[in-house]
């Protein structure tokens, strides 16, 4: 009669075992017929299963360690391992109507991610956003019809290079932003007051009429201040001259945040960036005209997370990162099938011994009894 696989099995003389009651704490305590040992069977598996499933809860959630064991120590120990398991974001190849590309720095480095209103397609990990690193992260994801970016030059330049056929929407939000930044909130000038109130006039648009009403206006700025924004500054002898001027330099433009403004405005409706959420939209498919979902979403609950489990090691909290985004893509698959038997039990580094040459070294400075400096017998001093 053959032993049934699940029937464990006595380790000391491998004979079948019977039940022998329970533990203190309910567990089935099995007993050896023939040598009369006694053991209690344990799943590594099972328990391993709910230390990784009380980890990604911490890790994501806002709870102390403590309450996932009893201990803070006892948690550390337990989950020690589950740090080497690596999530796997599979991009499942569709062609999306919209992506939006923002990067998120922590410390020293930066994450990249791509999102499509609703939930993350990838990510890219890199030391700062630069053409090298968006392409990395554009190519992993077929193009989409319209990407919403920021204006970071190194995206726009990858952007141009792997999706040509892409349309781009520049974040209405991050304009504004510039905008501001050029002429702050309370600019002295009358062509800054009018530029800063159009800049401001965006928000309100909601259709395509509503756009032209707005880019003529804009025209009509450009037009009424075309000669005031010329105006030119000469250097004079021994006179102060702005830190951006160099030294050669004998005359600059007068308003030059103001034309920094204003070229920021004529940039993106000349290459058609400013109300592409209008021309690009369809009756299926709505077109965001700013990045804040992936703002205000994933990247501020990246902030949180981080916030919340402050002290982290730099490893450590991109592997947190990495488990955030994953748990917010696109259908993901339960956590525990990218654990393998060899995370929790990592083969150990086998050492090498080297044999050590036999007879003195050549080199060295033990004594050598060729040379005179060996265990010398006798009294010193003694005479012959």
């Amino acid at each position: 009669m053959t032993v049934p696989k699940n029937h464990p099995r006595c380790g000391v003389c491998t004979k079948k075992l019977v039940k022998n009651g329970k533990t203190s704490a309910g567990r089935t305590r099995w007993r050896c017929k023939s040598c009369g040992a006694s053991s209690t069977q344990s799943r590594v598996d099972v328990s391993k299963k709910a230390e990784f499933t009380a980890f990604l809860s911490w890790i994501t959630g806002k709870d102390r360690q403590e309450a996932h064991a009893g201990s803070a120590r006892t948690f550390r120990r337990q989950s020690a391992w589950c740090w080497t398991v690596p999530p796997t974001a599979v991009v499942s190849g569709d062609i999306h109507p919209q992506i939006m590309l923002d990067g998120t720095y922590f410390n020293d480095w930066c994450v990249l991610v791509a999102y499509t209103g609703n939930h993350v397609i990838a990510w890219q990990w890199c030391d700062r956003e630069k053409n090298a690193s968006w392409s990395a992260l554009l190519q992993q994801i077929p193009a989409p019809a319209v990407a919403i970016v920021d204006g970071h030059k190194g995206l726009e330049s990858a952007l141009r290079e792997h999706w040509p056929e892409t349309k781009v929407q520049r974040c209405l939000f991050h304009i504004q932003q510039n905008i501001r930044t050029h002429l702050t909130m309370r600019p002295n000038l009358d062509a800054g007051k009018e530029l800063l109130a159009l800049a401001k006039a965006l928000t309100p648009i909601q259709d395509l009429d509503q756009a032209a009403v707005w880019a003529g206006e804009f025209a009509s700025w450009e037009a009424r201040w075309e000669s005031f924004l010329k105006t030119r500054t000469y250097a004079k002898k021994n006179g102060e001259r702005p830190s951006h001027i160099g030294t050669n330099q004998q005359w600059w433009f007068t308003h030059l945040r103001l034309r920094r403004a204003r070229g920021t405005l004529a940039t993106v409706l000349k290459n058609g960036h400013l109300f592409t959420w209008l021309t690009a939209a369809t009756n299926e498919h709505k077109i965001d005209r700013t990045t804040s979902p992936l703002e205000g979403g994933i990247n501020a609950g990246l902030k949180h997370l981080l916030r919340d489990h402050r002290g982290l090691t730099d490893d450590h909290a991109k592997r947190a990162v990495d488990w955030y985004l994953y748990l917010h893509s696109e259908s993901p698959k339960d956590p525990w099938t990218f654990v393998k038997p060899s995370h929790w039990q990592p083969q150990r580094k086998q050492s090498t011994t080297i044999e050590e040459p036999i007879g003195p070294a050549l080199y060295d400075t033990a004594f050598s009894p060729e040379d005179g400096n060996g265990i010398q017998q006798g009294w010193g001093r003694r005479s012959r």
